[in-house]
């Protein structure tokens, strides 16, 4: 099966890179997972294999004859073994170094590659060739006796025990000794090379595996959910807490050589996105994840409550742009709704990972897009979307820690009454047009998920109010729950149709309303929402595959399916009590998943299969957990 970005990622929720089926480095972003692209090749739109190509970090075999390459047991640590025509063959093990130290957790901005015979001996060269303000130049190099510097937005340094010369000059030699290399900060490397690299592969590797331990994995698919669980922590962003949709930025959504292309920048961290990953991630016990992004929610309601959005430091994304200077408009694709910032509650879609809400979109100029499919853009015009669904989710997010009691801090009054400007804001929004979670750019309605979210928002602050002995909070909260409701279910509710619609006084369809079972709107048995699905499954199932909607929107008309909807579509099935027809759903989709276990957000549904978008993509990865959990054996069958 032809697979679009079959690449293993490897991290330490603060560096991230994606490595190709040929072991090469071909992405990875620095300072963070939202900057400028150290290793660009993915979108340089040109053949890694090229002698000009740049971008990439790879070991050429001289005569390679096949590769082999899978992770390290329950880690992120990947192993890729090359062999040669002679029968000669060598390993590469790639990782970012991640561990307890000192009372803290060691996470540095570095990637660790060790090269080791392993028969024979073969003959390689080593490109190491990282890029500076987004593919616009190579990184300028300076060097000494056992590293080399990479001047670019980032410098980084190279401590090696292989021969600089040999690097520098991409010289090809003989492999008789394993080598160790160091790419990480640009500070003297106060160790013997191999040993300390040795070392982090030990630690960092019993790191990862007494961190699966903690997980309560489903008896069915554990290696599946388990390395989907190991994927969505290496898209948080540990020093604030944020998720971000995926590590890439600009994977087209489907073929396309218009230059038009559904390309969006995915490195930012989406409240919905987020929402759902921590749910998925404490159905396996994760708290450590919905702590830490609990901590940088608190953060953004903080912000939100005293109506100051401005950036927290420094310019927030818009440094990047400024590095190529002022950038065009992106013409035809404002958004319907523009959010007013300045307002007390308000809250926006997506946000920076260090909680910037500038996230002004431009396009690289100097990277023709995945196998040339531009443009590549940087920042995301979502954050001045008007999108009521995220009132919900912040919600849906927050209200465990007033009963979760294995928190450190657990959620108290002080974060309730901060959370109430939130509702009230979901209530006041719960029937006002927004762009929807499809994040329309050319239209506004009034869209039934993002009303039921705000009915999630106002009906979990009533539990949280009950939990903490606020009663007359409880009754006004629920008194609004009760209300929106009443608005959802007299205005979404289509007569003639019989079914709920996408949009308020609308008969649009959207994979959305399957979500009104799971956030407890109604029940698989209401006989309004057996009408629902069965009219979504008949007017979005292509295949096994779920579109979003069926509808041309801004770019025509889809030409994907979506997996997370696909995965809804497996949830309402077992639900409505056709689990047989569940579980070979499920299993087509693990069939679908790329040689690292991992899935992008779309799939062709032409015949060939093949996966489109942005890489890994969480939303895809989070279905993975929820529908294994949901459809596996007991453990009970097990004994």
């Amino acid at each position: 099966m032809n697979q679009t970005v079959d690449l293993f990622p490897i991290g330490n929720c603060t560096a991230s890179a994606l490595v190709d089926r040929a072991g090469r480095f071909v992405w990875a972003c620095v300072p963070r997972v939202d900057g400028d692209p150290f290793f660009s090749a993915l979108l340089h739109g040109r053949d890694p294999n090229d002698e000009i190509a740049q971008g990439l970090w790879d070991v050429q075999v001289e005569d390679c004859a096949g590769v082999e390459q899978a992770y390290i047991r329950n880690t992120p640590i990947l192993r890729t073994e090359i062999t040669d025509a002679a029968g000669g063959a060598l390993e590469i093990i790639d990782f970012c170094p991640r561990y307890r130290q000192h009372g803290r957790t060691y996470r540095p901005l570095a990637f660790v590659r060790l090269i080791r015979p392993l028969r024979g001996v073969p003959r390689i060269r080593v490109r190491l060739r990282p890029t500076a303000n987004y593919g616009e130049h190579p990184a300028a190099i300076t060097f000494g006796s056992n590293h080399i510097r990479y001047v670019g937005a980032e410098t980084l340094r190279l401590t090696t025990d292989a021969p600089v010369s040999h690097i520098v000059e991409e010289r090809t030699f003989r492999l008789e000794e394993p080598i160790s290399m160091f790419l990480g900060p640009d500070e003297g490397f106060d160790a013997d090379v191999s040993t300390r690299c040795a070392q982090m592969l030990r630690e960092t590797t019993d790191y990862w595996k007494a961190w699966v331990r903690t997980l309560a994995v489903p008896l069915e698919w554990q290696s599946a959910v388990i390395r989907a669980a190991i994927t969505l922590k290496l898209c948080a962003y540990e020093e604030t807490g944020a998720i971000v949709a995926a590590l890439t930025t600009s994977i087209p959504e489907h073929a396309d050589d218009s230059g038009k292309a559904r390309n969006w920048d995915y490195r930012y961290c989406w409240l919905r996105d987020a929402y759902y990953v921590v749910q998925a991630l404490n159905r396996l016990g994760a708290a450590d994840m919905l702590e830490n992004y609990l901590s940088y929610l608190r953060n953004l309601v903080d912000q939100a409550c005293r109506g100051n959005m401005q950036p927290v430091y420094g310019a927030g994304l818009q440094f990047v742009g400024a590095q190529t200077g002022d950038q065009p408009a992106l013409p035809g694709l404002g958004p319907a709704v523009v959010a007013d910032r300045s307002k007390a509650g308000h809250v926006q879609p997506v946000y920076g990972v260090g909680l910037e809400p500038v996230l002004t979109e431009w396009i690289a100029p100097h990277l023709p897009g995945y196998r040339g499919m531009g443009p590549v853009r940087v920042g995301n015009q979502a954050h001045e979307h008007l999108q009521h669904d995220v009132y919900g989710q912040i919600i849906l997010s927050t209200v465990q820690a007033f009963f979760d009691e294995r928190l450190f801090r657990m959620a108290n009054e002080d974060d309730f009454r901060a959370l109430e400007a939130v509702g009230e804001r979901a209530y006041e929004l719960h029937d006002k047009p927004d762009a929807s979670l499809w994040e329309f750019r050319g239209r506004e309605a009034v869209h039934t998920y993002s009303s039921v979210m705000c009915w999630a928002a106002c009906d979990r602050l009533g539990n949280a109010a009950a939990k903490l002995g606020l009663t007359d909070r409880a009754e006004f909260w629920n008194h609004r729950a009760a209300q929106v409701r009443h608005t959802i279910e007299t205005r979404a509710w289509n007569e003639e149709l019989g079914r709920y619609a996408a949009t308020f006084g609308g008969d649009e369809l959207d994979a959305s309303l399957l979500q009104l079972i799971d956030v407890r709107f109604t029940s698989p048995d209401d006989p309004r929402m057996k009408a629902t699905m069965a009219a979504v499954e008949e007017g979005l199932r292509r295949g096994p595959f779920m579109l979003r909607y069926a509808i041309p929107d801004d770019f025509g008309e889809p030409k994907t399916a979506f997996n997370f909807c696909t995965f809804w579509l497996i949830e309402a099935l077992h639900l409505s009590g056709r689990t047989a027809e569940a579980r070979d759903l499920f299993e087509e989709m693990l069939g679908r998943r790329t040689a690292a276990g991992l899935l992008s957000e779309d799939i062709s549904f032409s015949g060939d299969g093949e996966l489109w978008g942005n890489y890994p993509q969480t939303y895809s990865l989070v279905g993975l957990i929820n529908c294994a959990t949901l459809l596996s054996k007991p453990w009970t069958s097990a004994r």
